[in-house]
């Protein structure tokens, strides 16, 4: 399909010598990084790492929708 768009200049001479390095046309660049981009969009897991500690776990009795009950369970665990 052909199709018209506006590249910065830059960007364009960029392209236009990355694509004569590898021996492949302009049109082949593009496609390829276009491909990739897709690609890399569908593929990466929208996750976070989160950190992780040592302990006991959840204790008995500890009401996680109860936050005045929590910060008070945190504010009693010595050291803190």
């Amino acid at each position: 399909m052909r199709t018209t768009l506006d590249i910065n200049d830059h960007l364009l001479a960029e392209a236009k010598s990355q694509a004569a390095l590898r021996g492949i046309s302009l049109k082949a660049l593009v496609e390829d990084a276009l491909r990739e981009r897709l690609h890399a969009r569908r593929a990466a897991p929208q996750t976070a790492e989160l950190p992780t500690f040592s302990g006991a776990g959840l204790q008995p009795g500890v009401d996680l929708t109860d936050t005045a009950s929590l910060l008070g369970i945190v504010d009693a665990v010595p050291g803190r």
